[in-house]
């Protein structure tokens, strides 16, 4: 008995509870900070597909805001039976002017380059975003429910930005960014 008792007075002990709060601590941080998501549409096709698992960051808009470009997740709209979160591309900034038609999408007059959608959309509409409200798309423009379908959204709707995939193995890191802001197209709506 006097072994079993000098252990649970031991070094040992110590070095399993500092472990045990060091996890804790690491656990707790890691799902402040961030989101586990699954990606379980083809909204976002050929970006990301159905059951990839990414990263989100909670933090990423904090101290600046949502770029164009940026991949967030978001709740969905309160017109929507869906309760899981949906993954989008911010197009549209607040006090933007978004047009589709023609097969491409244009941001104050100017055509977007996207080389990452599936296809160029079928559809055409026109918004003008207000001072607090965001524009968002899926990759897979004719396959997706997103603001040209249900409007924009406001700044409380996003979760965060999504900025790593782990799973599956083969295409773990991080993935594409665009900053549209050097490759809007110097052409104006016909």
């Amino acid at each position: 008995m006097q072994a079993r008792s000098s252990w649970i007075n031991g070094p040992a002990l110590k070095d399993v509870l500092e472990t045990l709060v060091l996890t804790i601590v690491l656990f707790v941080l890691i799902n402040t900070l961030t989101v586990r998501y699954e990606v379980q549409s083809v909204s976002m096709e050929p970006t990301l597909h159905e059951g990839q698992y990414l990263i989100i960051s909670r933090l990423a808009y904090r101290y600046q805001p949502p770029q164009r470009g940026d991949i967030i997740v978001l709740h969905p709209p309160s017109s929507s039976a869906d309760t899981i979160p949906y993954i989008k591309r911010l197009v549209g900034l607040p006090g933007d002017q978004i047009e589709v038609h023609d097969g491409r999408v244009w941001v104050n007059g100017r055509a977007l380059n996207e080389p990452y959608i599936s296809g160029p959309p079928i559809y055409s509409g026109s918004w003008v975003l207000g001072a607090n409200e965001y524009f968002v798309l899926g990759d897979n423009r004719n396959n997706s429910s997103d603001s040209h379908a249900w409007g924009s959204i406001n700044p409380d709707a996003i979760i965060g930005k999504a900025f790593f995939r782990y799973w599956p193995p083969s295409q773990i890191g991080a993935f594409p960014s665009y900053t549209y802001a050097s490759q809007m197209e110097n052409n104006h709506e016909p």
